[in-house]
């Protein structure tokens, strides 16, 4: 069926999409909880260096990205320049950054810290060296954040041969992983956003539109609840069967699977919700492979429970799918990625909800619960909602879909 023909069924009342249940929110800005505060980020610190000293480290360095901004509130992207954070075992944060950057880098710095500065044609890591000789630590352990890149590295091990260096990652994972009030607070607003953009945007689905199309809807939905787009997947039919899509021209059809995976930041936070429904009326094999996900994802939030080990919840949910006859582990049919992801100012951050991952569940700690069925050749289901860890036990950050029919 051609997209004229598909267009003209839709104008004539032929074709529909799901049910919204409630009434539709208004396209206005949601009013956002605080920004975290000064005294929060100071907290972030004195907590890190007090893992820092029970680990033997003498300092942290830090390159631009979610860390960076979690631990001073500095914005900033990696280039070939260093900007990066060196937070001591005591004392005051140290920032180096190009001399022509330091404006724009206080902007956004958000403690307490003295900035150095360098010019084109010095070396930054030399000047990391320098601060941390000041500051008597030129001789001990050294952690860097685990995303940082090999130049940095080897930079600082050319100009400090004196130092151990270390990777710092249980430093920084023991303060990010566990988010407090705030950050919960700012993750449930992005979700709520994203909700409401999806009941704005799915009665909007018409027959012959392509993915760019609905994700655009999407977007400025998003926006103008006062969200910051971050992705807006849109995998129609067969393309909804491969977990990240296909480059193949797909535009909606009656009778084929819509899968939308969509999120946005408020403040850095983010949210991450998947909704699965049909374009008209689903097929008996949708409706059964539909209820099975959503089983599945109930599986998966009565297996998160605090001190249960993270890698037991995706082993729960594969069980019941092996049951069904699907797998066994990732074979397809079945389920090919793991049952959830950590998220908060990263839309994947440890730890993840996957086989042997033994760390254990606690309160604080946020996480997807997204286990698809992928039935290639043919179509997929995703039903993705997050949840946050309390001392009772999981809690959703967004409602999981009614039905096929009542995807939100």
């Amino acid at each position: 069926m051609d997209r004229r023909r598909l267009l003209t069924l839709a104008a004539a009342g032929c074709l529909a999409g799901p049910r919204i249940a409630g009434a539709q929110p208004r396209l206005q800005r949601m009013p956002a909880p605080p920004p975290i505060s000064r005294e929060e980020r100071l907290a972030r610190l004195a907590k890190a260096q007090e893992l820092m000293r029970r680990q033997g480290l003498s300092a942290l360095i830090v390159e631009p990205g979610s860390s960076l901004i979690y631990f001073t509130g500095v914005r900033w992207g990696r280039s070939e320049r260093l900007t990066c954070a060196i937070i001591p075992a005591e004392g005051e944060v140290g920032i180096v950054t190009p001399f022509f950057e330091e404006p724009s880098v206080r902007e956004t710095l958000a403690v307490p810290a003295e900035v150095r500065t360098w010019q084109e044609h010095e070396d930054p890591l030399a000047l990391v060296a320098g601060w941390l000789r000041d500051r008597k630590a030129g001789a001990g352990v050294v952690g860097f954040e685990e995303t940082t890149r090999y130049f940095v590295v080897d930079g600082l091990a050319r100009n400090l041969p004196t130092a151990t260096l270390r990777n710092g990652s249980a430093i920084v994972r023991g303060c990010r992983m566990i988010k407090s009030p705030a950050e919960l607070a700012l993750m449930q607003h992005a979700s709520d956003i994203t909700m409401a953009a999806y009941r704005l945007t799915i009665p909007k689905v018409e027959a012959g539109m392509r993915p760019i199309d609905i994700a655009r809807i999407m977007n400025t939905a998003t926006a103008a609840l006062g969200g910051d787009p971050e992705f807006s997947l849109v995998l129609l039919g067969e393309a909804a069967a491969y977990p990240h899509g296909s480059g193949k021209p797909q535009v909606v059809k009656p009778g084929e699977v819509v899968l939308m995976d969509c999120g946005c930041t408020v403040q850095g936070y983010q949210s991450d919700i998947s909704r699965t429904f049909v374009f008209g009326e689903a097929t008996a094999r949708q409706r059964t492979v539909w209820s099975q996900v959503q089983k599945g994802q109930q599986i998966a939030i009565e297996a998160a429970q605090v001190g249960a080990a993270a890698g037991s919840v995706d082993d729960a949910v594969r069980r019941y799918y092996v049951s069904l006859g699907y797998g066994p582990d990732y074979k397809l049919p079945g389920l090919s990625h793991r049952t959830g992801h950590g998220i908060g100012l990263d839309g994947h951050e440890p730890v993840n909800l996957v086989r042997g991952e033994a760390t254990k569940l606690a309160p604080g700690m946020c996480f997807s619960d997204e286990p698809g069925i992928y039935i290639p050749g043919e179509f997929g289901v995703r039903l993705e909602d997050c949840f946050h860890m309390t001392e009772a036990g999981p809690k959703w950050f967004s409602q999981p879909s009614r039905s096929i029919e009542e995807p939100v």
